[in-house]
């Protein structure tokens, strides 16, 4: 009922992490299965080492996002997801490339 994945996006980690924990883009890239699973919550578990935490207790799912500076002025994004019966952390990671590359390019 785990499942855990890593990618390497090419922004700021600053830029990733901040996309990953504003509440009104969550909509943008968390998958609607644990969207529509009840009300979910972010949580800023430490700022500084970039380590975030989404939950929905009525749903019983919880998701740890760590955000690492890579090369080349990029970011690695670790993301281990608890509670599903699916792999879906993969997609949840792809989704969250989409809406920072749509962030950096819009603006």
């Amino acid at each position: 009922m785990a499942s855990h994945a890593e990618r390497g996006m090419s922004a700021p980690p600053e830029v990733v992490f901040n996309t990953a924990t504003d509440p009104d883009r969550s909509a943008a890239w968390l998958p609607e299965e644990l969207r529509r699973s009840g009300t979910h919550r972010v949580e800023v578990v430490d700022a500084e080492d970039m380590r975030a935490r989404w939950s929905s207790e009525a749903a019983g799912w919880s998701a740890d996002i760590d955000v690492e500076p890579a090369d080349a002025g990029g970011a690695r994004v670790r993301l281990d997801l608890d509670g599903t019966d699916h792999g879906m952390a993969d997609e949840i990671l792809a989704s969250l490339a989409r809406e920072v590359a749509d962030n950096l390019t819009a603006g």
